[in-house]
């Protein structure tokens, strides 16, 4: 039978190897409650404050090990850079440390900030945003790093997507849940409406991959950390666009003010044509309308719950996208 660990029992191995490797005596902690099974703890030092990371076995299981270690030296370089995230503090040039007791964690600098609520951002939180997304952007493809033969997410044909909305409706309608008839068929109707001609013309590159609230901390209306490059690869950077913008500006309706000032600060950066946002909110609903709008999704907790509303509304949106951003 496998031993159940607390996360006193947990935090206590951390803070006891964190303390031998670092030669740093720990005050206090405070747990850290965001994220996604991965526990993560704010410690005070006589020298100041850090975050340890640990990560769990099940969330561990998910990732290649390499794939992690490339991140983590590139959330290194962007730091050393400039690009406002929290510097990894490395023991004999590992980030990626593992306790006395074998719990994989990592410790970083402590970013003060506060993560905004889905949808509640202002102009000047969004413009910032979108600067120091375009300033990351410029970095990690400045050559250094160059170009893989495919990016992560392949955009699968119009055929296979419909055959997999149609096998959604079947298991809703199957299991009774009528209620998510609809959101399912407006999936389904905007994939046969999607001009999907445009993803031909999209530039791939290497982005962060996970820009939403969660990982965005804002000091009043100024941007102040990037957080969590655990899933940095190479796909399309436009990703990360859509991914901010939805995050931030979509609430009860979408603000296309918010839309405009990310933009203006990304195009400070970043070459930005006309229809870019259009196309780059299109490509985001396409990768990951199937992750969140299923015939599961009355069980979602709140961040896939929320994912799911951003979808439902790409959905519903898609036609008249272009006509709501013709000025941005």
């Amino acid at each position: 039978m496998k031993t159940i660990i607390s996360e006193e029992m947990i935090l206590d191995d951390l803070i006891k190897t964190f303390q031998r490797l670092f030669d740093l005596n720990v005050l206090e902690s405070t747990p850290v409650k965001r994220g996604w099974l991965n526990l993560k703890w704010k410690i005070t030092t006589d020298s100041g404050q850090f975050l340890l990371k640990q990560y769990n076995e099940e969330r561990y299981k998910m990732y290649k090990r390499e794939n992690l270690l490339f991140a983590f030296t590139q959330q290194v370089r962007l730091y050393n850079k400039g690009i406002r995230c929290p510097n990894l503090l490395s023991h004999n040039e590992d980030i990626l440390l593992e306790s006395d007791n074998g719990e994989r964690f990592m410790a970083m600098e402590f970013c003060k900030g506060k993560v905004i609520s889905p949808g509640k951002a202002n102009v000047h939180q969004m413009y910032d945003l979108g600067k120091e997304i375009g300033k990351m952007h410029g970095l990690l493809n400045d050559g250094t790093l160059g170009i893989k033969d495919n990016p992560k997410f392949i955009p699968p044909c119009r055929k296979e997507r419909l055959q997999h909305w149609n096998s959604m409706w079947e298991q809703a309608k199957e299991t009774d849940k009528i209620q998510l008839l609809t959101y399912i068929e407006v999936q389904r109707k905007a994939t046969e409406d999607l001009n999907i001609e445009i993803f031909d013309y999209l530039q791939s590159g290497w982005g962060h991959r996970d820009l939403w609230v969660d990982n965005l901390l804002f000091d009043n209306n100024e941007l102040t950390a990037i957080l969590d490059f655990d899933r940095l690869n190479y796909d399309y950077p436009q990703l990360d666009v859509a991914r901010a913008v939805m995050s931030c500006a979509l609430d009860d309706n979408f603000d296309v003010s918010l839309a405009s000032a990310f933009i203006e600060g990304y195009s400070e950066e970043c070459n930005v044509s006309k229809g870019y946002l259009t196309n780059a909110l299109q490509l985001l609903w396409y990768m990951e309308s199937t992750w969140w709008t299923n015939a599961y999704m009355d069980q979602h907790s709140l961040p896939p719950a929320r994912f799911a509303k951003e979808m439902i509304w790409l959905a519903e949106n898609q036609k008249n996208l272009s006509d709501l951003l013709e000025n941005i």
